[in-house]
């Protein structure tokens, strides 16, 4: 029963982010076909922390109301919303509708917009659960939500990137060449195009060229679906063993009051032995660190700076600065990025701790990762070493070094917080949205009002 329950806590906390950042991995095949093209990475980032409404929601209520809601139906029912929305997902991800005289994936943003109250919901239902079951499963719990990211990565993976195929049409046939690609172009709703040598009457004709992966984003979303659906039923089959366990714990406490009457016996009897082994120095209790307010406020101020980068500014250039290089590229920093995360978790388990002065030193170290992506984002269409393998090593190498760093960074200045009250874990947790939705407030209008960076389809050529 242990080992099963173990692996229905595991499950059940893959629930907690899986469809996010299921949504997050599969952009490399979605950004050429939605209208929003380039700009959806911010479009995504506003509409998660505007999810943020569903755990306020509930907090509120569990600090003006208490005991009026129960986390066991709130988790039921984001559960069964979240599969429901995977599942209307592969139906209607591509499906478009004219706003205001734009055309806008109106279905997807608002699927998006669901999804991201489940997940983040999911921060403030699953702990209060866990509470239900012995301590020994909490870490499972942790585990489980590092798979989050996981699963649908290696998925992704599996999925690929997509092979190039041109076709050109001569004067009787259509000819499969082999991809020459001069200057792709995601034109949003458009496949890449370039130029062929072909020839019909004498005039060079356009060459299609289209990225197949080995399953559509159709498939993918139906796994996405089936993922959560497994949360699901997890979640039902930890919520019988609770019950077990319940009955376990009436049972050992009744055991502790027997046990508690027969020590309090034998105290009164051995009074005289207490009393002369009072004079002996207590053992030595382990005291919470102590923080000035100072180094108290360079910490919030590290965690709200980090997560503004990784949570809001960073996700919304992604596409400006990956696309250029390719779409390999893009698709490798998005998919091996999702992957960092919980290996640093991991990682971090056998690693020492790290002093404040190290801990800001390493976020510099990262923000300079964090700059190269950015300058590279803002030199779109035309970044260093664009078309060279050096150049595709490099972005894809600081993309995944600057996440990593600051996943690392994101783990240590919890275990500091941790270890002071529960208080500066709840200021902690405050500090990590306001900085999240700092980022994400700052690039949407950069990224959609004043266009301050460029697609590829905006500039035909590079200078050489």
């Amino acid at each position: 029963m242990s080992l099963l329950t173990h692996l229905l806590v595991c499950i059940f906390g893959s629930g907690s982010w899986i469809a996010i950042n299921g949504l997050w991995v599969e952009l490399p095949q979605l950004v050429p076909k939605l209208p929003e093209g380039w700009n959806l990475p911010s479009y995504l980032t506003v509409i998660i922390q505007l999810a943020n409404v569903g755990p306020l929601l509930i907090t509120l209520l569990h600090r003006f109301r208490p005991g009026c809601l129960s986390e066991v139906p709130v988790i039921y029912v984001v559960l069964a919303l979240g599969t429901t929305a995977c599942l209307l997902f592969a139906f209607l991800w591509e499906k478009t509708t004219v706003v205001a005289g734009v055309p806008h994936s109106t279905a997807f943003l608002v699927l998006t917009f669901v999804l991201a109250i489940v997940d983040c919901t999911s921060s403030v239902t699953f702990l209060p659960f866990m509470a239900r079951m012995p301590a020994q499963y909490l870490n499972t719990l942790f585990v489980g939500e590092g798979l989050s990211g996981l699963l649908p990565s290696l998925v992704a993976l599996i999925q690929g990137s997509g092979t190039k195929t041109c076709t050109h049409v001569t004067n009787s046939s259509i000819t499969t060449v082999p991809p020459k690609i001069t200057n792709v172009s995601f034109i949003p709703g458009v496949q890449n195009m370039t130029m062929s040598p072909g020839l019909i009457a004498g005039k060079p004709q356009p060459e299609n060229c289209h990225i197949s992966a080995n399953f559509s984003p159709f498939v993918y979303f139906l796994l996405l679906s089936v993922m959560m659906a497994s949360c699901l039923a997890a979640f039902f089959g930890l919520r019988r063993l609770s019950k077990r366990w319940k009955l376990l714990t009436e049972d050992h406490m009744a055991n502790q009051v027997t046990l508690r009457s027969f020590n309090l016996q034998e105290a009164s009897a051995g009074s005289s032995n207490r009393d002369s082994c009072s004079t002996l120095a207590p053992p030595e209790e382990t005291k919470a660190p102590v923080w000035s307010r100072a180094q108290l406020a360079f910490i919030y101020a590290m965690v709200a700076f980090v997560n503004a980068l990784t949570n809001g500014i960073l996700p919304s250039v992604h596409t400006y600065s990956c696309l250029p290089y390719g779409p390999k590229a893009y698709h490798l920093s998005s998919v091996l990025g999702a992957l960092t995360h919980p290996l640093v978790c991991l990682l971090s388990m056998f690693l020492p701790e790290m002093s404040l002065f190290w801990l800001g030193v390493t976020t510099m170290v990262a923000s300079g990762f964090g700059a190269y992506n950015l300058a590279m984002a803002v030199l779109s269409p035309c970044p260093l070493l664009k078309g060279s393998r050096w150049g595709e090593a490099i972005i894809i190498s600081s993309w995944l070094l600057c996440g990593g760093i600051l996943s690392y960074v994101k783990v240590m200045t919890g275990v500091h917080l941790r270890k002071v009250s529960q208080s500066a874990l709840l200021w902690c947790g405050a500090a990590i949205q306001l900085g999240s939705a700092f980022g994400a407030i700052l690039m949407f209008p950069l990224v959609n009002v004043l266009h301050l960076f460029k697609s590829a389809n905006e500039i035909s050529q590079c200078p050489s």
